[in-house]
């Protein structure tokens, strides 16, 4: 009797037109290699392994730039965050006395900018934010997540890390304290949970985006788990991953992944909601190792833009499914829209592409993926834009004129360039990055004639 019934209600679901939830897992700073699922071994995250392991994995997922603000442009708009100016974290920081003159980066997203919450509230969903927004500067008093089309914000603001850290209070003031708050990373989760059980028992489906605030500085791990991974690291054998705060830092949050996947579960939601994992760059060099990738955050090499991406959506999306095809966070509106079955905006995410045709199997053919970033980064990167097309990128580096090009395909970690070898290839590519800059308007940084070649290059300023 059960069965018929739940039968019959299914059918009822498809022909009323149901459409999925969506659960959007954005971390910050998460390195593409710092999940077990992408090949980690001291980092234990069994729960995003096994969202993994019922979704598709992508392998070629990138950030659209190697700091969080502008990717995080890019996963609200669908567009690259050239287009707005935003091509640095916000509000940006410089070094005085460089070679080349920067332009700072532009401080909030503009509120005409249609964001994937505004698309899906507009089909009637209800949309809400928990988490680290940063895509608007201290001072501004609009440009916040309800500004943008979230019903409901609980912890998004101006800042890119959270200002009282990890352990209560949370100075934040788009989160309320409360009397049980002890860990950041938990009161995020709980948040979440919170929403999915509140939003169960409405026929409206939901846009719930959960945007953690780790794995970003400072490090601060519970206690417990940091002895956890204190302990394993005297016997673990691992060549790479050595940090246990790093790393109990993202088991929290592989936890509360765990804790919002539970409550997708308990309120019989699971078959019914879309969860995407997404990291808004690489991980930081110096916490946490990208191996086999070069480099890390800040950087336009591979560690500093390649990031874990995963998708579910139960009796869509075959299970277990490894995509190698080269995919930006430009891609996850439109993506989210036509699995939702609903119409796409091309005037909003116009450079973005459904993946769907990807997941289910169709050749991706070869496009273009592009960065710009006319900046000197704390981590040491240079003005520098790149491109990739197939299985070639292309690194330009505008302080000194230099070109790097390396095939991904075969040196994942770009340890041989091929400039000197393949100057055509590098010709090609590099006609493509140019008519993009062009195309978007990009500033160029040349010559600072305030620069004094005598004198060191100094510290930070910020703006």
């Amino acid at each position: 009797m059960k069965t018929w019934l739940a039968l019959l209600f299914a059918m009822c679901t498809v022909f009323a037109g149901a459409r999925p939830n969506v659960l959007f897992l954005l971390v910050d700073d998460l390195g593409w290699a710092d999940l077990a699922c992408y090949g980690n071994d001291f980092h234990e995250t069994p729960n995003v392994d096994r969202l993994a392991a019922e979704g598709v994995r992508f392998t070629d997922a990138y950030a659209a730039c190697a700091v969080c603000s502008p990717t995080r442009a890019s996963i609200q708009t669908g567009q690259y965050p050239v287009r707005f100016g935003i091509t640095d974290w916000i509000a940006g920081a410089r070094k005085s006395n460089t070679p080349l003159k920067e332009k700072f980066t532009e401080r909030m997203l503009p509120l005409e900018a249609v964001t994937v919450a505004e698309a899906f509230k507009d089909e009637g969903y209800h949309t809400a934010f928990v988490g680290k927004w940063h895509l608007n500067d201290v001072g501004h008093d609009t440009g916040f997540p309800e500004d943008q089309g979230y019903d409901v914000n609980v912890g998004g603001h101006h800042k890119g890390s959270p200002p009282g850290g990890y352990f209560a209070p949370f100075k934040n003031p788009k989160l309320k304290n409360r009397p049980d708050d002890e860990y950041l990373t938990d009161r995020m989760g709980d948040e979440a949970s919170r929403l999915i059980q509140a939003y169960a028992g409405d026929s409206k489906p939901f846009f719930l985006m959960l945007a953690f605030y780790t794995v970003h500085t400072p490090i601060q791990p519970k206690p417990d788990l940091l002895k956890h991974y204190q302990e394993k690291l005297k016997t673990n054998t691992s060549n790479h991953w050595k940090n246990p705060k790093y790393a109990a830092m993202v088991h929290s949050m592989d936890e509360n992944v765990g804790r919002v996947l539970q409550t997708l579960e308990e309120t019989g939601l699971t078959d019914e909601t879309i969860v995407v994992f997404f990291s808004d760059n690489g991980g930081l060099h110096y916490q946490t190792s990208c191996y086999p990738l070069s480099k890390g955050k800040g950087f336009y090499h591979e560690g500093g833009i390649r990031v874990p991406f995963i998708i579910r959506y139960p009796g869509t999306i075959l299970k277990g499914k490894e995509v190698d095809a080269p995919v930006i966070s430009n891609d996850l509106f439109p993506t989210l829209l036509n699995f939702a079955g609903l119409k796409s905006r091309p005037e909003a995410h116009r450079d973005g592409i459904t993946l769907k045709p990807v997941i289910n199997g169709e050749p991706s053919g070869e496009r273009a993926l592009c960065w710009h970033y006319p900046h000197y980064h704390g981590a040491g990167e240079t003005p520098t834009s790149a491109v990739r097309i197939g299985d070639y990128k292309l690194i330009r580096h505008y302080e000194n004129g230099e070109l790097e090009l390396y095939n991904l395909k075969k040196d994942i970690g770009e340890s041989d360039n091929l400039v000197g070898r393949m100057p055509e290839k590098a010709d090609e590519l590099e006609r493509t990055l140019d008519a993009w800059l062009a195309k978007n308007d990009a500033y160029i940084p040349g010559p600072d004639p305030d620069f004094d070649p005598s004198k060191p290059i100094g510290k930070k300023r910020k703006k």
